[in-house]
């Protein structure tokens, strides 16, 4: 097995290339190494590219390879140990997570790989149809020996709506609030359009902080000022970073005026241990789904994504609006690739899920563990591509067995607190345990 050959979201020396899929907090760590960005070539989507000096002043921008949804690059390299070519041939897919994310489609001398980083296709939606065509023009018929999967919410229970039904429950609570101030917390980048649905459905404008403003800008949207401001006293809603939306917060709030705090995300917002704790009051009953964590024991997720939205909390709405597949849109995803072997990316979150266990039966690989637990070595940072059988019967030869680096992909967790129902505090500003 060889290093030192491709990374995806992880960004520490000792590579030849590099490849972003997108840039929330949790995938670009590294990269703002003292001095910045100088470790290698670093490929990411044009729309990243125009966002990564803003959000990293100094990285280099003569090492960054653009490269468009569809465009492919060809890569030259060589193995650390023997010296020998290796050539690879990348393809840029969209991911439609958030602005600039991007799946990467490995082939060549390593095999065939397909690392989808966080994605969401939805069922009937034409921008996904149209993803799904420009990843299978790319294997031209060919198999993807080992697909990394964003398993966020790899369990039969976690089926969501269609974003747009979501966007528009939630304009609907806010109509029915027509007294109170509005807060709706999102990410750094994400959700761009739901905020725009609101604000056209609404025919209002947004505030939001500065740095948000300067994020839409830089993409292309509102470059008038027509819908977002900076100026609280022109409107009544408010996008605020999802940290800021707590239920000690919209307490003190409505000690000023009328505030309802709205978050949309796919999180299971309460979370109780399955020994028992109290729900809180008021609260309507809903599905549960027991998983396994880490280090947390059973743990029972009160939560039924297709029900309507539910107050879970004086003042607090939760949506399941989310940018990462759900469990039938995934299920799509693997009927359509069919690899030979899967590894999910999502190996913190507090509920993993092995995606073989829900989807060996469309993977043709019979060799691999198919109990629980990771398929990749626990507290590493690589993930083993091994020899494959090809479709012709051949096997890769044994020196081409190398390893592509992939980061472990963090996921902050929640407050203790939030666990046990008393209140919702966030530790950063990006991906909720992976699954906003």
């Amino acid at each position: 097995m060889e290093e030192g050959l491709v990374s995806v979201d992880k960004f520490s020396a000792g590579s030849q290339a590099y490849f972003l899929t997108h840039l929330h907090q949790d995938h670009t760590r590294g990269l703002a190494s003292a001095g910045g960005w100088r470790h290698g070539p670093l490929y990411c989507s044009p729309t990243t590219a125009r966002l990564l000096p803003a959000r990293f002043p100094g990285i280099d921008a003569s090492f960054l390879r653009p490269l468009a949804p569809g465009a492919s690059a060809s890569l030259s390299l060589s193995s650390p140990t023997s010296d020998r070519p290796l050539s690879l041939r990348v393809t840029a897919i969209p991911a439609l997570h958030c602005p600039g994310s991007l799946m990467y489609l490995f082939r060549g001398d390593l095999g065939c790989m397909l690392y989808t980083g966080d994605f969401r296709w939805e069922l009937g939606c034409d921008r996904a149809r149209r993803a799904k065509q420009v990843l299978l023009d790319a294997l031209a018929g060919d198999t993807v020996d080992l697909l990394y999967l964003d398993n966020t919410y790899c369990h039969p229970s976690l089926n969501f709506p269609p974003r747009p039904v979501v966007a528009e429950q939630m304009v609907n609570i806010i109509r029915a609030h027509p007294d109170h101030e509005v807060i709706i917390g999102v990410d750094t980048l994400g959700k761009e359009d739901l905020l725009l649905y609101i604000s056209r459905a609404l025919q209002t404008k947004i505030w939001v902080w500065p740095q948000r403003l300067q994020t839409m800008h830089l993409l292309g949207i509102d470059e008038n000022r027509k819908i977002f401001t900076t100026q609280t006293s022109l409107t009544r809603i408010r996008a605020v970073p999802r940290y800021s939306v707590t239920i000690e917060s919209l307490e003190a709030l409505n000690t000023v005026c009328p505030t309802i705090g709205i978050m949309p995300s796919g999180i299971p917002w309460l979370l109780k241990r399955s020994e028992g704790k109290a729900k809180p009051k008021g609260r309507s009953p809903a599905k549960s789904a027991r998983c396994k964590g880490r280090d947390e024991g059973l743990i029972e997720m009160d939560y039924d994504p297709l029900s309507p939205p539910k107050l879970f909390d004086k003042n607090s709405y939760t949506l399941p609006y989310s940018e990462h597949a759900c469990f039938s849109e995934l299920e799509d995803f693997m009927q359509t690739v069919r690899p030979s072997t899967v590894i999910g990316i999502v190996s913190t979150s507090f509920c993993y899920v092995n995606p073989r266990h829900h989807f060996r039966h469309l993977c043709s690989d019979s060799g691999v563990n198919d109990d629980r637990t990771p398929i990749k070595n626990k507290g590493r940072d690589t993930d083993n591509l091994t020899s494959k059988r090809r479709r012709n019967g051949s096997v890769i030869p044994e020196e081409r067995k190398v390893r592509i680096s992939s980061s472990t992909l963090y996921r902050s967790k929640v407050k203790r607190k939030r666990k046990e129902g008393c209140g919702a505090r966030i530790n950063d500003t990006e991906e909720l345990i992976g699954v906003a």
